[in-house]
This record gives C-alpha cells, structure tokens and sequence, in this order.
C-alpha cells in the first residue's frame, strides 16, 4: 500500500480513543485521542438486537456500563458462551438501540485508571455513524485526515445468533463514502477471524488481522503463514510480544524477525496495545507505582527502531510525542 509523502510514515491508532485519559469507546475518548496527535479511531463493533452497530469492547457490558444500576434490566442479567468462553452479565443483543442508548458509560479498569472513572455516567454508548460524523468533522477541523479503524468484534458469535456484523459495516462505509481505493476519511478494516476479513474485500480498503500470543497464531508467524495472510488483509495486527518478547524477569528482550517477515510478505504492521502506565510496562521500563507513567518513550522508539508501520496506543499523546522525537533523530 502506498503512503501519501505528506501522511506520518508510522500510523498512531488511538485505541478505542484517548483511553488513557477517558472512559473509553465514547465520544470523547474519540475525540481527545485525535486531539492528541492520533491518526485513526479505533473501534470495537458489536450489535444491538435490532442489528445497529454500536462500539463496546465485549458483547457484555456489565463492566463498561453502568447497566447493573437500571433496575429495568436486572432481568436480562443472563449467561452466555463467545468463542468458548462463559461470560455473565449483560449483553448488547439484548438490548435494541434505544434501551442502550438509556445506559451510560463507565471506566472498564478504575483502579488504574482512577482519574478516568470521576467521568463515569457523562457519555452514552456512541454508534458507528456517530464515530464517522466525528471523524469527518474532526478531519475538517483539524484539517489533517483522521481515518476510521473499525474490528468485527466477535463475528462468528455474532453470525450464529443472527446478527451478522459485516452487511451493516459494508452498508455504513458505503453509504458515508468509506469505500474504494480514495475514501473521504481513511480507513482499516481489523478481525481477529479471517474469515470476517475475506466479508470485507468489497469495500476496497486495507484490511488488518489482528494475531495473539496463544499457540493457535503460531501458524501466521512464519513466512509462510505471513504469505496466506497476504492474500486476505493489507497489515497485521501483532501483540506487541510478537515483536519484543518479554524475559523471564518482564523486561523486553530483543525483537523477533516478524516486522522484517511481514514487510517481505508486503504486510504493514500495527502491534497492538501501547500504554504508558506501569502496570503495562516492561518490567526494565517501570518506575514507581503502578498507576503513574513509566519510561513509555523508550518503548516506543524500540518499535520505531524495528520498523513498525503503526501503533495502537490508550495514550495518543505520549506516541506522537515519541513519533515525532524519533522522527526528527532520523
């Protein structure tokens, strides 16, 4: 894929908005991470009863919501399976749009991130077209592009209980001008499952396969995986311990061959996710005190070093900072 000489070489990929800074997947976290230098709007997709597109990071929402304090809901409370996994709580198929629009969000990891809950209550759960009105008015605003980055968020689950997320997603990037080779605001389409990438083709943007630690991902780290990759999607999307792996004593070791592999396969490459608490750290990074901020910038100039073509960051701030220090070293 080639860059426009005037974009930054190395995407900064605001995950799920400024969520370092506010409750995240509303409207303001969106908003702040574009604010503080980031590129794109990461988005986690999931669906309402009545098939609307919303952003929240799981289906269930008992721990981004303040939905157990409606006591209209209490009887939804359930049990469900996803890809394997029991979860209980809430979920956002139970819910059409207008009863979850009644919910307000809430911060997903309060003890470290303290500050972000006093704004708990403040935002309802934004739809997918409230994300690309902003990311059309912000691009007008701030006159620079600030792209769209939306994952399926657990698109098998959801075709299994017939809702299915990629019709929506293709009909909303067409109908706002998302699609093609030229969109209005740029874009990447991201799954973990391939197979929700290759229902994603006729939009005509590039394409993001997000890879885990677990051995299950083993296959695509070789070159040969890299080279199936590239016939369904235009990035990876790495955990950052595909790139540096950790020690045994936490502290981040030397890189793996996986950037240099994915370029050779003609992939780009966004490892996923960024933050500059301690508490995420490498363990040689970290200074005192799990929620204050710890070496982040050294970090980041690691995976610039290494030839990264993005990041997905909480802190949106912190790596257009370290971008554009690294940049201007050369």
């Amino acid at each position: 894929m080639r860059r426009n000489k005037q974009e930054p070489p190395i995407k900064i990929i605001s995950h799920r908005g400024a969520s370092g800074h506010r409750p995240e997947h509303t409207l303001a976290s969106y908003e702040l991470g574009a604010r503080f230098g980031g590129d794109f709007i990461e988005v986690d997709l999931v669906a309402t009863a009545d098939g609307a597109l919303v952003a929240r990071h799981e289906p269930e929402i008992s721990g981004t919501t303040d939905v157990a304090d409606h006591p209209e809901f209490a009887d939804r409370r359930t049990t469900r399976t996803i890809d394997g996994r029991e979860y209980t709580g809430w979920f956002t198929q139970d819910f059409t749009l207008d009863e979850l629009r009644t919910l307000r969000a809430v911060e997903r990891i309060p003890d470290i991130r303290p500050d972000n809950a006093a704004h708990n209550g403040s935002h309802p759960i934004p739809t997918f077209q409230e994300i690309v009105d902003l990311a059309k008015s912000l691009t007008r605003e701030l006159k620079r592009p600030i792209g769209v980055y939306p994952e399926t968020k657990h698109p098998a689950y959801h075709a299994e209980i017939g809702l299915d997320l990629e019709p929506p997603l293709l009909a909303a990037l067409l109908d706002n001008g998302l699609t093609g080779p030229e969109p209005e605001v740029p874009v990447f389409l991201q799954s973990f499952e391939s197979d929700s990438l290759r229902r994603l083709r006729d939009a005509q943007v590039p394409c993001v396969f997000l890879m885990g630690t677990e051995d299950h991902w083993r296959r695509f780290l070789t070159p040969e995986g890299l080279a199936e990759v590239a016939t369904f999607a235009e990035a990876i999307g790495p955990a950052k311990d595909l790139v540096f792996p950790r020690d045994d004593e936490g502290a981040i070791s030397e890189p793996t061959s996986l950037v240099d592999d994915a370029h050779e396969a003609g992939l780009l490459v966004h490892p996923w996710t960024f933050r500059s608490e301690n508490h995420f750290l490498p363990a040689n990074l970290r200074g005192d005190g799990p929620r204050s901020y710890g070496g982040f910038a050294a970090e980041y100039e690691a995976f610039f070093a290494a030839g990264v073509d993005g990041v997905f960051t909480d802190h949106s701030r912190h790596a257009y900072l370290a971008r554009e220090l690294f940049l201007a070293e050369g």
